[in-house]
């Protein structure tokens, strides 16, 4: 197996600095070239790149491998360059038939001649020579060049740059106040944040194909879905009315507990409907029901019940919220005296009712869920 060792430089400085044509190929040749290089400009790093090349060739060869060193050089600019390279190239491989190449580069520059030489041999290893005292200087310029380079990391990290840097003193101008400016900008960097770390644009861009595959598929659960969007915008909207009623001075917390009381029934009404609706997808598809989908109606409804009754508890604290009143009745025999409930038999009175909910569906969900409804062979259904 011949390999052929080829250092490459595209910019010409080898013809440049000794006044030698390329190809030069063999050892000694190389090694003289080396010689003129290094007399002529001891600074330029190609001296490196063609003793790198010589240090390959010799550690194939005491691997019993039959390699030849070669350099080539690129004549003019950009184009020009590249076919002088080429031309070059094809000399050398008419010249000793290798099955294989090894290219020797020293900037990124030089690495642009890799396809090149790809479309004509097999190519076992790129060697990027890196001088010692620029390696940190170096080795910053290829990450860059493969940030630069990487489509994805561009729009996640200049896209939303350049936008802050153009928004920033559109702000700064409107609102006249740095520290208005400086919030607006956290702010939407923090939903930018949140937004890659939680992976939603994943979610995102799973939502059409979802949506299409569920209107194709006969799926209820895209009619209960839209069912709970709007259930969701009324419970919102009636939060917002239950909010305005409310003085202005009032507290924070007191506010998002009043529009919590407001808003959670009918957004509990939203979750039951969705949930139904995944409930009746999963029978029609599996025609069995497992037990997290039959669990999931109750659950909604239990914690609907148990968020209802902590709002509710810290608005009757405020005195925003009257007291429950349980009226004197008589059933038969018995009679119930009226009375009235403080704020924490309410909130027991709601977290009983949350639990018993939650059990009652925990209950259901573990009889109904093992009973086989596909009937094959006149075979009557089993209930475990």
């Amino acid at each position: 197996m011949r390999t052929l060792v080829v250092c490459v430089d595209r910019t010409g400085d080898i013809p440049r600095q000794t006044g030698l044509q390329t190809p030069v190929a063999g050892w000694e040749a190389v090694q003289s070239l080396v010689v003129e290089m290094g007399i002529a400009d001891p600074e330029d790093s190609a001296v490196n790149t063609l003793l790198e090349a010589l240090r390959v060739t010799r550690d194939l060869r005491d691997g019993e491998d039959d390699a030849v060193v070669a350099a080539i050089s690129g004549s003019g600019d950009g184009v020009s360059a590249d076919r002088s390279v080429a031309e070059q190239l094809d000399d050398l491989i008419e010249r000793y038939e290798p099955d294989s190449a090894v290219v020797v580069i020293d900037s990124a520059e030089d690495e642009r001649v890799v396809p090149i030489v790809e479309s004509r041999l097999q190519v076992d290893a790129v060697d990027r020579v890196v001088v010692r005292q620029a390696r940190d200087l170096e080795s910053t310029y290829y990450l860059l060049k493969q940030f630069l380079a990487d489509e994805e990391l561009r729009q996640t990290v200049l896209v939303p740059l350049g936008i802050v840097l153009l928004v920033f003193p559109a702000l700064l101008m409107v609102t006249g106040s740095l520290a208005v400016a400086v919030a607006a900008i956290t702010a939407v960097i923090g939903l930018f944040v949140l937004y890659k770390g939680l992976s939603i644009e994943n979610y995102l861009a799973e939502v059409p194909a979802q949506a299409r595959d569920a209107l194709y598929s006969g799926r209820v659960s895209i009619v209960t879905y839209v069912v709970a969007g709007g259930l969701a915008l009324v419970g919102v909207f009636a939060g917002a009315l239950g909010v305005s009623d409310l003085p202005s001075e009032t507290p924070l917390l007191l506010t998002a507990m009043a529009f919590t009381y407001y808003s959670v029934p009918w957004v509990t009404l939203g979750g039951l409907a969705a949930s139904a609706g995944r409930l009746f997808d999963e029978f029609i598809r599996r025609e069995e029901v497992r037990t997290s989908f039959l669990n999931l109606p109750f659950g909604v409804l239990a914690v609907g019940l148990v968020v209802r009754g902590f709002s509710a508890y810290f608005m009757e604290l405020a005195g925003e919220l009257d007291s429950v009143v349980v009226p004197a009745a008589e059933v038969g025999a018995l009679a119930i005296e009226g009375f009235v409930l403080s704020p924490e038999e309410r909130l027991a009175a709601f977290v009983v009712a949350g639990v018993l909910v939650s059990v009652v569906g925990l209950r259901v969900a573990t009889r109904l869920s093992g009973v086989e409804v596909d009937v094959e062979d006149g075979e009557e259904p089993v209930e475990p």
